[in-house]
């Protein structure tokens, strides 16, 4: 049965499949082109805080508000 709070429901079923948890999951398959090979980002240390903390917005990062800029690179790279 399809969730309609999933995006890309083929996406998250071959995460689930490869071990990833429910929200991690969800997260990676409700993100605008998650997936796709594109341009060329600038590493995590070069961004500004304000814009590492809505990055972690966008993908539903919690506890991200008391963070400061090393402890959102970490959550960005590993939740």
């Amino acid at each position: 049965m399809p969730n309609p709070r999933i995006k890309n429901e083929e996406q998250y079923e071959a995460l689930r499949d490869n071990g990833y948890s429910k929200e991690k999951a969800a997260r990676i398959a409700n993100t605008p082109d998650a997936g796709k090979k594109g341009g060329k980002a600038s590493p995590y240390e070069e961004w500004t805080k304000e814009k590492l903390y809505e990055k972690a917005k966008k993908v539903g990062i919690e506890g991200r508000s008391k963070m400061n800029k090393k402890e959102l690179i970490h959550a960005l790279r590993n939740d």
